[in-house]
């Protein structure tokens, strides 16, 4: 959304959630993407809540940690604000505006289009080209938050050692990592269907409708995993703290089902709640494909169960699948964090697509 500065070579995408930062570093070799290296550490709990850091020495530390353990020397990263801080708009103006005129006129109408001042507002915006209804206009996208959001991100990674070259907004993060998993041949909806999302967080989980890696439509569901990770590793012998991607554990089997039934049963009732109020808010293609992302999407049997409970076509989100690794990434580590790392992967992505 804010563009900061220039890149290099190696690219850091940084995803500060709830629980937990997020880490994925790219690098162009051969004129192909390469994963150096990714990470997650947990958050101290009430860190960040409801998309607001609270706990800034807390991110910090849990940002350099997180740095330790991805082996990273690359420091030039993007972030992003949550999509609920971001006002994003389609506005039409005429077609032989520069962008400079774009920007002067977007200035002057900001009341328009903006709840708040615009002397707190740092915005960004992008022509889309002309207009389907009226070629003598044009379609450029707007995308608009509050200053101290994107202040206090690039701040914290200044703390931790990093050079922030974009503060981008979750929404299209997500979109660019799925952009490649809708992609790739042989996906359930690699020919242009609309297919859903679900990406399962630690207090709240998102629902969104993409085709060709856009989005039609968003949902944030009431539902998130920490209770049912705390639980999971309950039994498995971890710890509380330790809840993040990757670190489940292994539960006999009468555990496992008597804690995800209940999980499943909820989500599969609010994904049917999501894709009603989809349709109600004018959408007429049908979703029969599901992907699923998050930290608690790996655990064993989740995909099978809500699959069953839905009635989906399910899949997980993994946007590294196909992604040249460094010979120090461990293939079986990614794997197991891989769908909850569609953020940072997206935020890492940032230019090169």
């Amino acid at each position: 959304m804010l563009r900061l500065g220039s890149a290099s070579k190696g690219r850091l995408g940084i995803d500060i959630g709830a629980s937990a930062v997020k880490l994925v570093e790219l690098r162009m070799a051969r004129g192909a993407m390469r994963l150096c290296g990714h990470g997650v550490a947990a958050l101290p709990r009430g860190a960040v809540s409801d998309g607001r850091i609270h706990d800034t020495d807390g991110v910090v530390e849990a940002l350099q940690r997180v740095r330790r353990q991805a082996g990273s020397r690359a420091q030039c990263a993007s972030v992003a604000v949550p999509a609920e801080a971001a006002i994003i708009k389609s506005l039409s103006f005429p077609a032989g505006l520069t962008e400079d005129e774009l920007e002067a006129h977007l200035q002057l109408e900001s009341d328009q289009h903006i709840p708040f001042p615009f002397s707190e507002v740092s915005f960004d915006f992008q022509p889309l080209g002309a207009s389907a209804d009226d070629p003598e206009q044009q379609v450029v996208l707007l995308v608009a938050c509050r200053r101290e959001a994107v202040e206090q991100r690039a701040q914290l990674l200044h703390r931790a050692g990093l050079k922030p070259v974009a503060v981008d907004v979750e929404t299209f993060a997500v979109e660019r990592s799925m952009a490649r998993v809708m992609g790739r041949t042989g996906a359930p909806d690699d020919a242009g269907e609309p297919a859903a999302l679900v990406d399962i967080g630690s207090e709240l989980s998102s629902f969104q409708v993409l085709q060709h890696g856009r989005t039609l439509y968003r949902h944030e569901m009431t539902l998130g995993s920490r209770a049912l990770l705390e639980d999971v590793l309950d039994h498995g012998g971890g710890t509380a703290p330790d809840v993040i991607p990757g670190n489940h554990g292994a539960l006999p089997d009468d555990d496992h089902g008597r804690l995800l039934v209940p999980f499943v049963e909820d989500l599969a009732q609010q994904i049917d709640r999501a894709l009603q109020l989809y349709h109600t808010a004018g959408q007429r293609r049908e979703v029969n494909h599901l992907w699923l992302a998050g930290g608690a999407s790996v655990l064993p049997g989740l995909v099978e169960r809500l699959a069953e409970a839905s009635g989906m076509q399910l899949a997980l989100a993994d946007p590294l699948h196909d992604v040249d690794r460094h010979p120090d990434v461990d293939a079986a580590a990614l794997a197991g964090v891989a769908p909850g790392l569609l953020t940072a992967c997206g935020l890492a992505m940032r230019g090169w697509t």
